[in-house]
């Protein structure tokens, strides 16, 4: 078709389009439904159901604390919930808590064969939600049975009254129901007048991670598409000893994606390319369940489809063609900048599985190997002691972000003496996108989720009906265009075809 003739079908419509946007300026987020009424005399040959114009939109800050520990297998204490309390260091401006552990339990054959045993997790919860709430005068209440590790995690419905006027792509009135999930018989805290939510916890083996977010956000934004996913990588490639565990979560228009991992270790020749082959079956094989038929919403279901990603946890990376001594003794001189040129993971993401990842400055001793718990002595060194290992001391405990809208404000040891790892925290401002279009019909993102490999050019939509072209503008949202009789050939305004 001539789009420049002024006496074709398309043609009319650009002009009569152009007359309506000139009226409507002053409200630029004016009903796109205006957009059919047009008459039908220049509609015979194409039909636009949804125009690719931007929504209106607003970018609100979200603070999100992120923290990776291996605590070696120990279980956790009572005592523990101090030391916890100074890690997370529980403070109102955080909105959102996301925490890795690795080695919840001892990585012993049992365990790794054997049937998960919720019971550590739980108590893991407890213990974190304790810190989170009780540092705010929230009392923690008893624990109730009800499932809180699951594949499938969606939230207690919220009452009409406490709902915001949501413009996302699901539908005010989706339900918003308990978890689903196969074990029927673990406990999970009672909120109750808790400041932060337990939304997702996954456990995997030693594995495990545990997402809260301030209960206040739920009424003020839509959050939705709460799942799980785990991926073991271990033993023969597929047992639970290494792997990952992910949540995925939509906040308003914005996804997000938690990754905590648990790679393989060593420091021999060839350690380093087993982490990589594991990083690269985490992610082909995490995937995130399709949202139930009627959800409106689309949803990645890659860990790449994602807009914020964030990867932590025992990485294992190490300190490559660098002798024990020297490593010690660049660190007695605190010298990290030189000790960070022989570091695994920074030529990974220079070039590499993690190429284009994102690091806060490393500016903190290595986290990896302590003696034993209640020391702050290496293990290994001289003079050599009988029956501790000998390992070179190396940051294996990462966190690593990719993706737009995030800025790191804090990327932190704690010098917790629980375990023979630190454990690290970081702490971001992220922005999410808060849709103000009056239908979420004609606004909704497409979030299609792209392969490891760099992504092919958008243009047709392989899954549209016959007779339909799927178009995108430079921002992503898409126009569906009935062709009846005539095709359409020519790219679009971003040079797709």
């Amino acid at each position: 078709m001539d789009d420049k003739n002024p006496k074709s079908s398309s043609g009319r419509f650009r002009k009569w389009f152009k007359r309506k946007h000139k009226k409507k300026q002053a409200d630029p987020c004016y009903n796109q439904d205006e957009l059919s009424d047009g008459g039908d005399d220049f509609m015979e040959d194409v039909y636009v159901s949804s125009f690719e114009m931007d929504p209106c939109t607003s970018t609100n800050e979200l603070r999100i604390f992120v923290g990776t520990w291996n605590v070696a297998g120990r279980s956790p204490v009572g005592s523990l919930a101090v030391d916890l309390e100074e890690w997370l260091k529980p403070q109102d401006a955080v909105d959102i808590y996301v925490i890795g552990f690795q080695e919840i339990v001892p990585l012993k054959t049992r365990t790794v064969i054997g049937a998960e045993d919720p019971k550590k997790a739980t108590n893991w919860n407890l213990l974190i939600g304790k810190a989170l709430n009780e540092s705010f005068g929230r009392p923690w209440l008893t624990p109730m049975l009800n499932p809180i590790s699951s594949d499938s995690y969606h939230y207690a419905e919220v009452p009409v009254s406490e709902k915001r006027a949501s413009f996302s792509a699901i539908s005010d009135n989706t339900p918003m129901r308990r978890p689903v999930t196969r074990q029927r018989h673990h406990q999970q805290p009672v909120i109750g007048g808790s400041k932060y939510k337990l939304m997702a916890s996954k456990k995997m083996v030693g594995v495990f991670i545990s997402v809260w977010m301030k209960k206040e956000l739920l009424k003020k934004y839509c959050v939705s598409n709460v799942k799980v996913s785990s991926v073991a990588c271990g033993i023969m490639g597929y047992l639970g000893n290494k792997g990952s565990v992910s949540v995925s979560m939509l906040i308003e228009g914005t996804s997000f994606c938690f990754i905590a991992a648990h790679l393989a270790s060593g420091e021999k020749q060839g350690d380093e390319g087993r982490r990589n082959h594991q990083v690269t079956e985490i992610f082909k094989r995490t995937s995130f369940p399709r949202s139930a038929k009627g959800d409106g919403s689309l949803h990645p279901l890659k860990i790449l489809g994602h807009d914020q990603i964030f990867w932590f946890g025992d990485l294992n990376y190490r300190l490559y063609n660098l002798e024990d001594n020297l490593a010690r003794h660049l660190i007695k001189k605190q010298d990290w900048k030189a000790l960070q040129e022989f570091d695994e993971l920074r030529r990974e993401q220079e070039d590499g599985v993690f190429q284009g990842w994102r690091e806060g400055n490393i500016e903190f001793a290595p986290t990896y190997k302590y003696s034993s718990s209640n020391c702050n002595r290496y293990s290994g060194g001289l003079p050599y002691r009988s029956g501790e290992k000998q390992r070179t001391p190396a940051w294996c405990d990462r966190i690593l972000w990719y993706g737009k809208g995030v800025k790191i404000l804090s990327y932190l040891r704690s010098e917790i003496k629980f375990s023979d790892h630190r454990p690290v925290s970081a702490l971001f401002s992220t922005q999410i996108e808060v849709m103000k279009s009056k239908d979420s019909r004609f606004s909704s993102k497409d979030t299609s989720v792209p392969n490891i490999m760099p992504p092919e050019p958008i243009g047709r939509s392989r899954n549209n009906e016959e007779g339909k072209l799927a178009v995108f503008n430079c921002k992503g949202y898409r126009s569906i265009i009935s062709t009846h009789t005539k095709s359409v050939d020519k790219p679009n305004e971003c040079g797709f075809s």
